[in-house]
């Protein structure tokens, strides 16, 4: 069973879809008892940084989110979600985020004939052997739409970037933690094969 983490995000639903199209048992849920008891957890996002994290913490999840990854429970953040996981955001000074990963979420820097917010297609360049990316090809193109972007302390937990105006860390692992800053359930046949990637980690050791 896989547990979508329910704090009112947006793409809830199509992370669900996603994984009922692989085949995958899910629930969309914010019960405390039911995250911890799932085999993985998804946290999804769309919308601002200081948002998010008020709602996390109204709806009492973010201990619970703590204890999923001190459980040793394979962990997947996604666009948002993946920002969620540093310290802070440049998109909402002073609030604090989960704190469970190190780097800076900085806004795309403003260049000529450059759109922000980045929405669309950008190819992949992987790196340091992302379990999430095993079987892809590089160059993979997947599906982004943000404003801000990943600058991680530790290089190697990154594991796929892309280039938009700058060098956005793409996708990060580090233990039981992935996160990808673009959407696998709306890129294809790519993005299907990430999240089967996901929802697949321990059962080769089984």
């Amino acid at each position: 069973m896989i547990a979508i983490i329910d704090y009112d995000a947006g793409n809830l639903k199509s992370v669900e879809k996603a994984l009922h199209y692989l085949g995958q048992e899910s629930i969309i849920t914010r019960d405390r008892d039911e995250i911890l008891g799932a085999d993985k957890v998804i946290l999804p996002g769309v919308g601002s940084f200081g948002d998010a994290m008020g709602k996390i913490r109204d709806y009492g999840l973010e201990e619970v989110i703590h204890q999923v990854v001190e459980k040793d429970i394979p962990f997947l953040g996604i666009c948002l979600g993946l920002q969620l996981m540093f310290e802070s955001s440049e998109e909402s000074p002073g609030v604090s985020g989960l704190g469970i990963l190190k780097g800076r979420i900085l806004r795309i820097p403003d260049k000529e004939g450059l759109k922000i917010p980045h929405i669309g297609w950008n190819s992949l360049h992987l790196t340091n052997n992302g379990r999430l990316f095993e079987g892809l090809e590089e160059n993979s193109y997947v599906y982004f739409v943000h404003s801000y972007y990943l600058k991680a302390e530790e290089p190697e937990i990154v594991k796929a970037s892309a280039w938009y105006g700058t060098d956005i860390h793409a996708s990060v692992e580090k233990g039981n933690i992935f996160a990808c800053q673009f959407h696998p359930e709306k890129s294809s046949d790519v993005g299907l094969h990430i999240l089967k990637n996901f929802a697949e980690l321990g059962k080769e050791e089984g």
